[in-house]
């Protein structure tokens, strides 16, 4: 695959992983525990993409945090906000919008589509 090709395929999911994490989070986590559930569900990313996205969208308010100091190793436990389940909630129907937009580009009966 070329660089080119790559760079658009990053650019695509880059805005996906943002409401996957939206949308997993409405159930508290932390962050190895999150990357292993995008994994799961298809959103393969790292934790170097990951562990700021999750900063940046707490500082925005879209996630709120607490650390759990229980276990021997403390862990710091992200949870969805109020405003983040809003953001999702639009960005799930913006997505679903652009979604039925693109199949109709692809379409195979068309009007206009040439054979």
């Amino acid at each position: 695959m070329s660089d080119a090709f790559e760079t658009h395929l990053q650019e695509l999911r880059r805005g996906t992983i943002v409401l996957a994490c939206l949308q997993l989070l409405r159930t508290p986590g932390y962050g190895y525990g999150l990357l292993l559930d995008l994994e799961r569900h298809g959103f393969a990313t790292d934790a170097n993409t990951l562990y700021p996205l999750l900063r940046r969208l707490e500082k925005q308010g879209h996630l709120a945090s607490e650390w759990n100091t229980d276990e021997a190793r403390p862990r710091k436990f992200y949870r969805t906000s109020a405003e983040g389940i809003r953001l999702a909630e639009t960005l799930t129907t913006e997505w679903l919008a652009l979604t039925d937009a693109i199949t109709s580009l692809t379409d195979d009966d068309r009007p206009d589509q040439e054979n």
